[in-house]
């Protein structure tokens, strides 16, 4: 066991919840807050695992945090592609009479620009939150959730993007990397296998 010299707030990767730096203690690559190092070190002592499973997050409070961060996501991109509207009328269109195959190309341009419009606003928000003080988008937030290292700490912005690539490959794949989680002993999706995360509960 050692001291924590990273500054910044953190998180007890026993109970989930936040902690400075100094108040922390190191177990391995685990960071223990005060309240749970004693409990913590019986339960190395006794062979028990880590991190207590209760703590990670399991599938479905997951799919309804999704639940709410979609219904977030659709009205910040509706309104966003609202206003985008009149930079698409600059888009040339094809002329009366045009070949089926001008006509399609113009409305594949148009669906390009909206379907990269709404994967830039979808990355931006979950890796802006993810990688924030919070480690949680709203949709996490309002169930107690947080996305963050096994050692407690949060993630890098360049992690939360990764991760959040990760999890469209999840969904590519018949959506079997979301199921894992609700499979696998640290309720880890494939994405979070990838990234090296967690995602835990902060209350009970």
């Amino acid at each position: 066991m050692s001291p924590v010299s990273d500054p910044g707030t953190l998180y007890c990767a026993e109970c989930g919840r936040p902690s400075t730096a100094d108040e922390l203690a190191r177990f391995g690559d685990l960071l223990i807050c005060p309240a749970c190092k004693n409990n913590y070190a019986q339960k190395l002592r006794e062979g028990v695992a880590p991190v207590a499973t209760s703590r990670y997050a399991g599938f479905w409070i997951r799919f309804v945090a999704w639940l709410i961060d979609s219904i977030i996501l659709m009205v910040v991109g509706s309104i966003v592609q609202f206003a985008l509207l009149g930079s698409l009328v600059t888009i040339p269109r094809p002329q009366p009479g045009a070949s089926p195959d001008a006509v399609f190309a113009a409305m594949l341009g148009m669906l390009g620009i909206v379907y990269l419009v709404n994967l830039v606003i979808a990355c931006s928000y979950e890796a802006f939150f993810i990688s924030s003080s919070l480690s949680a988008t709203p949709g996490k937030l309002a169930l107690g959730l947080k996305v963050l290292r096994p050692n407690g700490a949060r993630l890098s912005l360049g992690r939360a993007v990764g991760r959040y690539f990760s999890k469209i490959l999840s969904g590519l794949i018949l959506l079997i990397g979301f199921i894992m989680a609700g499979l696998d002993s640290q309720k880890r999706g494939l994405h979070d296998m990838i990234c090296d995360t967690r995602v835990i509960k902060t209350q009970d």
